[in-house]
């Protein structure tokens, strides 16, 4: 048998169970609390006969209505008359002015407490055909700006971003950095993008493409790997493929990655990207302008898609076919990127064609004349390659695979002399195996950003000098620091020395890059850029990571500059349909060209660097002027 004791430990843990429902559990009980004064109170006077203000007694119903009117405004008692009648009043009153105050609060607690829920940024996103972006790192401001141009075009377009970060301090920081979001809207969610639950918030299952990058701090390829596990293998995802971007810094994670994300995934090998634009760019300068035109989506962009009129044409005869674009390649029915095949290879029905264009809306045909000035095309003349010296400047992560990649393209008998004073310099150096007789590799430990140290190693006897950030030790603007002095001194080295010295330098945020324009370096590679660039095409083109893993890997087609005087004449003006032929008589593709012009006031081009020129222009070139072509060597 139960005591009362009891009973009333029953009760109040009930009572205390309602109450830790929040803020609806409290308005039931002050309405509770009011519903049993007003029929109280209506009960009363129904049974005492104690009239109202009119005078005359009321049932039970009016009463309770009586009651109600004076709960609700504390006011409506001031015309009452009779001891009696006001005594009930004041009573009723008094239980509506605490139960009224009461709810004030609880209201205002509840929404004070919603708004920190809000401001948590757990609440699930219900957008559609949106682009998710997964976790949070200084490329994030770069992606998102490439978006906002892509997205120009969309009606309504979203960016969904989770990341282990506050919400607010997410959108604050996106306000700041990124100056006009156009019609793209921008939806922070704090969580953990390697959480299944967390995931769910951003409703991948809806969404048009996702990019996981690689987030600040210890262990990022694992967690890009894991965000792409969870994603995949989400018991309730969608049975359409999804379309996902993920950045990988290591490349000794790539065969993992691969297996995770299947063809589900484009990877961008952010280090082996910038190490292999670096030594391309140290070699040719003005090339990383090219990079950046072909990645970015404010000027000419990579297209790859159906192209039935090429159906039966040889790819030779199809480049020639349009006047404003520039054809580069070829996918074939299996998803096999295939650029600059051999001339005579014939489109066949079902394969994409790769091109470069301004928009997709104009690629077409040309149905104009197409004027060739074939005498002005010069014959192909072999020469012999020669050995060069080539100096790096600092160092990081991306040093040995510079290195490596440097060997493959340099003559033998070359050399190479590494300087920095990083901590794990001396092992990396040792580590490296490159064939002594392809290129020598020697290392000095000093500080490059001293003018004595630069002035030691005989800087002008070099042919390329190659800046390195040391961006593994310093934060990014440090890194930047220190790379702006080694540059400053190089240009005195070079003013004293009265010789000019080819200096391409790396830098990590692109706001350094206009600062460093004061040092005259030849070119710089802004390696958060131009993974920034990467990530954002990926997610638009399903083939843009094996098209640039094609353009920079040993085996096919890379972009080279060369002397426009070795393909045609320049006595006489030319248009660009001319030297395209000339580059297709040698197996080479035709992309552009780069006029240098001592009055060229555009000095943030270098030098004057178009992708993808109108082929009918007639332009006169000079002995100083480049064609940009896509050749297997």
């Amino acid at each position: 048998m139960k005591t009362g004791s009891d009973w009333r430990a029953r009760l109040r843990y009930e009572f205390d169970k309602s109450m830790a429902g929040g803020a609806i559990a409290l308005i039931g009980w002050l309405a509770l609390i009011s519903l049993v004064v007003i029929l109280l109170a209506g009960l009363f006077l129904s049974l005492t006969g104690i009239a109202p203000p009119d005078g005359e007694p009321v049932g039970f119903i009016e009463g309770a209505w009586e009651s109600l009117m004076r709960t609700m405004d504390a006011g409506t008692m001031g015309g009452d008359q009779g001891w009696s009648f006001r005594g009930v009043s004041l009573f009723v009153t008094i239980a509506g002015i605490f139960v009224f105050s009461a709810l004030i609060g609880v209201i205002s607690s509840g929404l004070e407490n919603k708004l920190d829920e809000l401001r948590k940024g757990r609440s699930r996103i219900l957008e559609s055909d949106h682009t998710i972006i997964l976790n949070w790192s200084p490329s994030i401001f770069d992606v998102i700006s490439e978006l906002v141009i892509a997205n120009q075009s969309r009606r309504r377009p979203r960016i969904v971003i989770m990341a282990n970060r506050d919400k607010v301090e997410m959108e604050d920081e996106i306000a700041t950095k990124v100056e006009d979001l156009k019609n793209t809207k921008i939806i922070c969610r704090s969580g953990d993008p390697t959480d299944l639950y967390d995931l769910n918030i951003v409703n991948p299952q809806t969404s048009r493409s996702i990019i996981v990058l690689s987030p600040d701090g210890e262990d990022t390829d694992s967690q890009v790997i894991k965000s792409v596990l969870a994603l995949v293998n989400d018991p309730n995802r969608r049975s359409k493929p999804y379309m996902i971007a993920a950045e990988i810094r290591d490349g000794q994670n790539a065969d993992v990655a691969k297996i995770v994300g299947g063809r589900e995934m484009q990877m961008v090998l952010a280090d082996d990207l910038i190490s292999r634009i670096v030594v391309h760019t140290s070699r040719q300068s003005g090339l990383s302008a090219v990079y950046s035109e072909l990645l970015d989506f404010d000027g000419c962009e990579i297209y790859t898609l159906d192209q039935p009129d090429l159906v039966g044409k040889s790819f030779g005869a199809a480049v020639m076919t349009y006047e404003n674009c520039t054809l580069i390649g070829l996918c074939d029915a299996n998803g096999q990127v295939k650029l600059n095949p051999a001339p005579n290879r014939v489109f066949k029905s079902g394969e994409r064609a790769i091109i470069i264009a301004e928009d997709d809306a104009s690629i077409r045909p040309w149905d104009g004349d197409i004027h060739l000035a074939k005498d002005a095309i010069l014959p192909p003349v072999d020469k012999a390659p020669v050995a060069e010296r080539t100096l790096i400047l600092g160092w990081n992560r991306r040093g040995p695979i510079i290195a490596t990649e440097l060997a493959r393209y340099v003559a033998p008998g070359s050399s190479l002399t590494i300087a920095a004073s990083t901590p794990q310099f001396q092992a990396d150096i040792e580590a490296l195996t490159i064939a002594s007789d392809t290129m020598t590799v020697a290392h000095r430990v000093i500080d490059t950003s001293s003018r004595l140290a630069l002035e030691a190693l005989d800087i002008p006897d070099f042919d390329h000098v190659l800046v390195l950030g040391y961006s593994d030790d310093m934060p990014a603007q440090s890194a930047d620091t220190r790379t702006l002095i080694t540059l400053l001194q190089l240009r005195k080295i070079a003013e004293r020395a009265g010789r000019h010295i080819s200096v391409v330098s790396e830098m990590i945020d692109v706001r350094n890059r206009e600062l460093a324009e004061v040092t005259r370096a030849d070119d710089f590679v802004v390696s958060n850029k131009l993974v920034s660039l990467m990530l954002a095409q990926a997610s638009e083109n399903e083939y843009m990571a094996a098209i640039f893993d094609e353009l920079l890997s040993e085996e096919g087609s890379e972009i080279y500059m060369r002397p426009m005087a070795d393909y045609v004449a320049t006595d006489r003006p030319v248009n660009f349909f001319t030297v395209a032929l000339a580059a297709l008589r040698r197996g080479e593709v035709a992309i552009g060209y780069r006029r240098q012009r001592d009055d060229d006031p555009d000095t943030r081009n270098l030098g004057g660097v178009t992708v993808n020129p109108l082929r009918s222009e007639m332009l006169t070139y000079t002995d100083r002027d480049m064609v940009i072509v896509l050749a297997a060597d």
